[in-house]
């Protein structure tokens, strides 16, 4: 059986057990899309187990196996990519990762390079583990800024007091039925989680009632365009802790 290989940086988004002593990792990879790997006879508690490095957001490097005989990637040689400093040891970091990691799992399809997608999302695990401040607004940051590699973000300039029409991702100054559109103070929050340099993130004063509308919001939006979000469990865990 003829092996071809590659070299990659991949994103965990996942893991499923399989058999005994096998997982399927789901990762995000730069050269290959969102890819799942097999990998066999794993004991998680055993020093030295890759499974330390295969937890959701962590960063990888790897070589990746393939055949025209294997329905799944194999991978070998994993070593970290980003070293991750506070979102193993930082609940409320863990927590964002976790929600990162199932959106990115429920929208991303097997196989999908999306343009874009995988160096925001890698940049996107550097600045969540790196930030000090505006950690209870991360998880908005991200979901905004997701648009745009989607391919769903809005087009043209914002103006004040404009609403967003989810349906063509026009901000508008006319007003909308609630179910198509964001309202005004939400199509500004968009707007500047959109403008906002992530280390600057803190000085976007929303408190938890506008964060939980604002996320409400923007699942209106996604799930216009990707029904898929819907099924996101860890929103519940995000709408209570932030």
């Amino acid at each position: 059986m003829a092996l071809k290989s590659y070299k990659a940086r991949g994103i965990v988004l996942g893991r499923l057990k399989y058999g005994d002593n096998g997982v399927i990792v789901h990762i995000l990879t730069d050269v290959v899309g969102r890819q799942s790997y097999m990998i066999q006879g794993v004991k998680p508690t055993a020093r030295g187990s890759k499974m330390a490095l295969l937890q959701p957001m962590f960063t990888v490097e790897f070589e990746g196996l393939t055949s025209s005989k294997m329905s799944l990637h194999r991978m070998k040689d994993v070593v970290p990519g980003i070293v991750l400093q506070s979102i193993p040891f930082d609940v409320r970091k863990s927590t964002m990762a976790l929600f990162m990691a199932e959106v990115l799992y429920r929208l991303v399809r097997e196989n999908e390079v999306a343009e874009g997608l995988f160096d925001f999302v890698w940049g996107s695990v550097a600045a969540l583990d790196h930030i000090d401040e505006g950690i209870a607004n991360f998880h908005l940051w991200f979901l905004a800024n997701l648009s745009r590699p989607l391919g769903f973000s809005p087009d043209n300039e914002y103006c004040d007091g404009a609403w967003l029409d989810i349906r063509d991702g026009h901000f508008t100054p006319h007003a909308l039925l609630p179910s198509e559109a964001l309202t005004p103070e939400n199509a500004r929050i968009l707007h500047d989680m959109l403008e906002c340099d992530v280390r600057y993130l803190g000085e976007i004063g929303l408190n938890r009632a506008e964060r939980v509308e604002f996320l409400e919001a923007m699942l209106k939006y996604y799930a216009y365009h990707l029904d898929s979000i819907r099924s996101v469990e860890s929103l519940r865990v995000l709408q209570e802790v932030f």
